[in-house]
């Protein structure tokens, strides 16, 4: 029998990742899902902020890539609605747009957002993340096993 890989393939993150994707583009959320799977995350997919809201409140994934450009509301009003309800137990917020200016990163920003991402987004950029989620997750573990 092989052991598991201390790290997940390709990424470096310690652990398989609960992943939410909140994207109306079929192509671009099947794609991104396809990604993150085949580095071995666990990814929920929404094509609406409002099932997106949903998701996110009920699964408490670790990482959130939230589209701006939403049918129903914007990304802006789904981070400020997370970051309401869920406070500091909110998962990693990352806003993906087709506009990457620098006032679009600080209204981002604003809204509750951790990070921002132009579309497409790079491996690179979703490794840098995932990586970012991981450490989080990784400190807080250890910081309640301290007590």
């Amino acid at each position: 029998a092989e052991e598991e890989p201390s790290t997940l393939p390709e990424t470096g993150v310690q652990r398989a990742l609960h992943v939410a994707l909140v994207e109306d583009n079929d192509d671009v959320r099947l794609l991104m899902g396809e990604v993150l799977e085949s580095w071995g995350h666990q990814v929920r997919q929404a094509s609406t902020g409002a099932v997106g809201v949903d998701l996110i409140l009920e699964q408490k994934p670790d990482i959130a890539f939230i589209d701006i450009g939403l049918p129903d509301m914007d990304g802006y009003e789904l981070a400020r609605q997370i970051r309401s309800a869920l406070g500091a137990q909110k998962p990693l917020l990352v806003a993906l747009s087709g506009f990457s200016q620098r006032r679009d990163r600080e209204r981002a920003s604003h809204a509750g957002f951790d990070d921002h991402l132009a579309k497409p987004a790079s491996p690179a950029d979703l490794k840098r993340l995932l990586n970012q989620a991981g450490r989080t997750l990784a400190q807080a573990s250890n910081e309640t096993q301290g007590t």
